[in-house]
């Protein structure tokens, strides 16, 4: 998911922020829905952030862009609930738990340039400090329904402040007491009233335009 979830280009470190104070559910996450309909004995999906997998693949620009790097940020930790018979789901992602750069999602991804490791820190300060505000809104939440058709979600994503609606093709497998969504989309950051990283008057910059990808894998709640 959801996430949004934006790189910064290339640009000397800046210290990294910790984990994001308080609890690690946002206070407005309607995990009271889903107790309520587990108590009521109502199927209720709970994410497994070991085997979730939100990316999103962000792209050099300018006219000296060939002196910056792609970059992919990752989450493995989106959590949340699914309760398939109400065609409802609810996920958050922690933005301060936002990985860069992992080589093997470099490599899927066919980015054809190395960043350094002093790059790749430097990219994640600057992507939550002076991107996308993290300390001011340290999740990105995802409300997702049924669009109609079975191979359709109708997607809700708050980031940066800002909640914008996307329609989104997913492929759906449910069996047993397992759950799984995957889909791709792509947007703007600045829908979400985030300005892409630039420097040197933008001859280094940030492509507006970000693709992203999920494979979200839930497990059934047992009262």
């Amino acid at each position: 998911m959801l996430a949004a979830l934006l790189a910064a280009a290339c640009a000397p470190p800046l210290p990294r922020p910790g984990p994001a104070p308080g609890p690690s559910a946002p206070p407005d996450f309607p995990a009271a829905y889903y107790m309520q309909a587990i108590a009521a004995g109502e199927p209720v999906y709970a994410l497994d952030p070991a085997r979730s997998l939100v990316v999103v693949a962000v792209r050099r620009g300018g006219t000296l862009a060939r002196l910056g790097h792609d970059h992919v940020v990752a989450s493995h930790d989106a959590r949340g609930f699914v309760a398939p018979r109400a065609a409802r789901a609810d996920l958050y992602v922690r933005l301060a738990e936002l990985v860069v750069d992992e080589p093997a999602l470099r490599a899927q991804a066919g980015f054809d340039s190395t960043p350094s490791a002093a790059d790749i820190e430097g990219t994640r300060g600057n992507m939550l400090a002076k991107v996308l505000d993290a300390q001011r809104h340290p999740y990105a939440l995802i409300h997702a329904a049924r669009a109609g058709a079975d191979d359709r979600l109708a997607v809700a994503i708050t980031l940066h402040g800002v909640t914008r609606d996307f329609e989104v093709p997913v492929r759906l497998e449910e069996g047993g007491d397992e759950l799984r969504v995957a889909g791709t989309l792509a947007f703007d950051q600045s829908a979400f009233g985030i300005v892409p990283f630039s420097i040197l008057g933008g001859a280094i910059e940030v492509r507006d335009r970000v693709s992203l990808r999920f494979d979200i894998v839930a497990r059934r709640v047992r009262r």
